[in-house]
């Protein structure tokens, strides 16, 4: 074994023995106790506690946020209102073809007329133009060359 050591071992003997300035055991409060130090006094010092193992937190469960149940209970609303969008639709669908058809007829009915009108006004112009234009006849007649006129207007 080894010979030398660092420090000296010290004992503590089973029953101190009181001499001037010791304490009894039973007089030294608690959290304190009787320690050797490295040189070898004895001194009376407090002391820190064992620490006790530290018990582990025990998970809890997060809460449920508010946008997820909101969101939970507002998907069969949704999936219900999706469901009788499709069975309205399916008991309108010959009102909505009957009314697309009506929509297509009226849509063909604007652009006829928008392809109609100027034919018929250019039509009606050139009808006016091949008619005759109104005639004036006019005869003048006079005497000398600072005579007196005299004339008639003939409308045809």
């Amino acid at each position: 074994m080894h010979s030398e050591t660092a420090y000296g071992i010290t004992t503590i003997p089973a029953q101190p023995t009181v001499r001037h300035g010791e304490m009894l055991p039973h007089e030294i409060p608690p959290g304190v106790q009787l320690v050797t130090l490295p040189g070898g006094m004895r001194t009376l010092a407090y002391t820190q506690p064992t620490a006790a193992p530290v018990p582990q937190p025990v998970p809890v469960a997060a809460p449920i946020p508010t946008w997820a149940k909101t969101t939970a209970l507002l998907t069969p609303t949704i999936g219900g209102g999706i469901a009788a969008t499709g069975i309205g639709l399916s008991y309108a669908a010959p009102g909505l073809i009957a009314m697309s058809q009506a929509l297509w007829a009226a849509v063909a009915l604007i652009a006829a007329g928008a392809i109609a009108l100027p034919l018929l006004l250019a039509t009606a112009r050139r009808s006016g133009a091949r008619a005759a234009p109104t005639q004036i006849t006019q005869n003048i007649t006079a005497t000398g060359l600072f005579g007196r006129a005299s004339g008639t207007i003939n409308h045809r």
